[in-house]
């Protein structure tokens, strides 16, 4: 039976750990030259309605890694939900290929992917949700700090798809997430209250007091794609949150600072920092 990756959500913590344990370990090897071509005569569909650099690179750079190989497809290419339906696509490409990741506005579309197609479907990023870079930053964490539970990572920004993504994976793996927000950009009280059971998730207006207890304090560009439009509004509600040497300097020495790229430096985050 197929299990598509959309969500964080959809995993239980011994999954997720395991995710982070195999990861951890192909790294190993990969370093070593001993990585096995796992996926040998494999082939993955990877749709793009957002450009995309590391998304593209790492997604393509594994595939052929694992002894497999990848096939970019851009709106232009293929039209999804526009020039063809989105049934219409799941089913060629479960067809011809292995699997999918999709990276889109839409995250029913990707929902969709994987109700209608009979391979695997990778959630490579939705106006919604960022599971994979979730998956990679805990990796960071764990590599750099060890045991994830009782960590408390601080998010200083907009309440977005990263956000929305960590708050869930920091409830799977027992660590508190703090969001440093303005007012208007904090994560919704319904979302709060869909987290699991015994989740430490917490909204704060104050930057400073957010990331004093910090281990991990990550950021996003304040202005994604799609919200150009409002660049000036943003840029003014988020002054003040901007992850600098100030900031860092009310942090514990030992916090590391992440940040999903690309960065805006002199915006959300500082060149120094």
């Amino acid at each position: 039976m197929k299990k598509d990756f959309i969500t964080i959500a959809d995993f239980t913590p011994a999954e997720l750990s395991a995710l982070l344990g195999r990861a951890i370990a192909d790294k190993a090897l990969f370093a070593e030259g001993k990585l096995p071509a796992s996926l040998e005569r494999k082939t993955l569909a990877m749709i793009f309605e957002k450009p995309s650099l590391r998304t593209r690179v790492s997604f393509e750079a594994a595939m052929t890694h694992l002894g497999g190989h990848a096939i970019s497809l851009t709106q232009a290419d293929i039209g999804l939900g526009t020039r063809e339906p989105v049934q219409d696509v799941a089913r060629v490409l479960s067809g011809m290929c292995d699997g999918i990741i999709a990276r889109t506005f839409s995250h029913e579309l990707v929902q969709q992917l994987g109700q209608l197609g009979s391979v695997p479907v990778v959630n490579a990023l939705t106006d919604y949700s960022h599971p994979c870079q979730v998956m990679a930053d805990l990796m960071t964490v764990t590599e750099r700090l060890g045991e994830l539970a009782g960590k408390t990572l601080v998010f200083v920004g907009d309440g977005n798809n990263v956000a929305r993504s960590l708050a869930v994976a920091c409830a799977k793996f027992e660590m508190k997430f703090i969001l440093a927000a303005p007012a208007g950009y904090a994560l919704s009280e319904e979302f709060i209250a869909s987290l699991p059971a015994g989740a430490e998730c917490s909204l704060c207006s104050d930057p400073i007091e957010a990331v004093s207890s910090a281990d991990v304090i990550y950021t996003d560009t304040w202005i994604s794609m799609g919200q150009e439009e409002e660049k000036a509004k943003r840029l003014k509600d988020f002054d003040g949150f901007q992850i600098n040497s100030d900031l860092l300097a009310s942090a514990p020495a030992e916090a590391i600072v992440l940040h999903c790229l690309p960065a805006y430096r002199g915006y959300e985050i500082s060149d120094e920092a």
